[in-house]
């Protein structure tokens, strides 16, 4: 998971840290967590034409190298320069560095530049203040025609999750796209809804999980097929 604003989060311990120390802080505690594809991107991702993608934290770059090994080209942001450094080291050792651009960059201070076929946004949540739906809007408009936003989100609490709070509320799919306010005409939606599956965490634990999935198609630009009464 990538980034935030530049505010404050209380820990248990009572300290306060920034968002850049609390994602440091985990990918350096967690190694090895999050070198695998994620399952829904691998489903989504599969049948197409390898093109230009673009992961939203980017994390270890599971994600990222999946697709490059693939084919794409990416470009991998986190706000974490731990899980970057890594992703870049990976992908030497794996022979797809030419094909991955790995940044450290904060989502709240702006945008990656680019056109993208692929915009993948993995459990983007984070414990922080955040404009996520900003981010999201920004990447349906980075979508080059026919390009893709997968936008998976959790359903659910996982046994190892920093957010243990009973009381949060995941939104629906549904929820999300009404909340990224975007013109079904230029951005339809192709899939809302929710799916469950048997995850790990990084103890190494198993436990069922609920996924969100968002998948939204920029058709702007692409000519509209001819009608019979067309000329």
């Amino acid at each position: 998971m990538d980034s935030t604003e530049n505010t404050t989060h209380t820990t248990t311990d009572n300290t306060a840290e920034t968002a850049q120390q609390f994602w440091e802080r985990h990918y350096r505690t967690h190694r090895d967590w999050g070198t695998r594809v994620n399952p829904l991107l691998a489903e989504t991702a599969a049948p197409l034409l390898p093109g230009t993608a673009l992961d939203l934290g980017c994390g270890a770059g599971g994600d990222a190298v999946w697709l490059a090994r693939r084919g794409w080209h990416v470009t991998a942001v986190d706000i974490s320069g731990t899980a970057v450094e890594r992703l870049r080291e990976r992908a030497r050792r794996l022979g797809v560095a030419e094909r991955i651009t790995a940044q450290q960059h904060d989502l709240a201070g702006g945008f990656p530049a680019g056109r993208f076929d692929l915009v993948s946004a993995q459990y983007f949540h984070t414990p922080f203040p955040l404009l996520r739906t900003h981010v999201l809007r920004a990447a349906a408009r980075s979508l080059r025609p026919g390009g893709l936003l997968l936008i998976v989100d959790h359903g659910s609490t996982a046994p190892w999750s920093w957010n243990q709070n009973p009381d949060v509320h995941y939104p629906t799919p549904e929820e999300v796209a009404a909340g990224l306010g975007l013109d079904p005409t230029c951005r339809p939606v192709l899939r809302a809804e929710t799916a469950r599956r048997r995850a790990t965490g990084p103890a190494g634990d198993a436990a069922t999980v609920v996924d969100n999935v968002l998948l939204i198609q920029s058709t702007a630009g692409l000519l509209r097929p001819a009608t019979e009464t067309e000329g």
